[in-house]
């Protein structure tokens, strides 16, 4: 098995987070509203819709080329702090796979644990603050193990899937440390981190569009 992610591949990727995000805009927005100023998914829709209009061009770049037009592109568009992290992120990532043209396995790995620590660093946040780091974290963590012990990759994509997926369901029981939530007299406790759905939505995203990739 294997597989091999190119810009082309990337871009197909940006375009399917895009419309899964797109259609769950009353439902984060409506998380946000419960602990934050209700921005959230308006800021990273026009990132990602920002993104899409640029689909050919993205997809004829070398991955880390992509990664550091995305990154600027981000920056550039999104509104509030996610702009800064989400291209802090992929500005890092860029550097993490330098040179690269595509993506296997480990180039995946090494580019979500570079926009992981560049999010922290950016941030000032960490695992446990009720952030988007809550469902990034997880998922690297069971990436890193999954390759470390050997799971075949398609078993990877599934346990790094369930990992984001279950980490922004934890937000749930997480009192805010950073943003509005920390505002509130409940710190945002018992109610999910939109941040964390997002990003959620991105990763599991991702692992399906490899799941496609991955030859037998």
């Amino acid at each position: 098995m294997g597989f091999e992610l190119t810009g082309k591949d990337y871009a197909d990727y940006i375009k399917k987070a895009y419309e899964l995000i797109h259609e769950n805009g009353d439902y984060v927005t409506e998380l946000d509203l419960a602990t934050g100023d209700g921005d959230h998914w308006s800021n990273i829709n026009m990132g990602f819709e920002k993104l899409v209009e640029k689909y050919e061009e993205l997809g004829q770049l070398p991955i880390s080329e992509e990664f550091k037009e995305i990154g600027k592109t981000m920056m550039a568009v999104i509104g509030g702090s996610s702009g800064v992290l989400y291209g802090s992120a992929y500005l890092a990532a860029a550097k993490a796979v330098k040179g690269k043209e595509t993506l296997d396995c480990q180039g995946v790995c090494d580019s979500l644990e570079a926009m992981l620590e560049a999010i922290m660093s950016r941030g000032q946040a960490k695992e446990g603050f009720k952030t988007m780091i809550d469902s990034l974290a997880p998922a690297v963590m069971a990436y890193k193990k999954g390759i470390s012990d050997g799971v075949s990759e398609l078993e990877i994509c599934e346990i790094v899937k369930q990992a984001a997926v279950d980490g922004a369901e934890n937000t749930k029981n997480m009192e805010a440390v950073k943003g509005r939530a920390t505002y509130q007299a409940n710190k945002g406790l018992g109610h999910l981190d939109p941040g964390a759905v997002t990003m959620s939505y991105q990763i599991g995203t991702l692992m399906n569009c490899i799941k496609e990739k991955i030859n037998f």
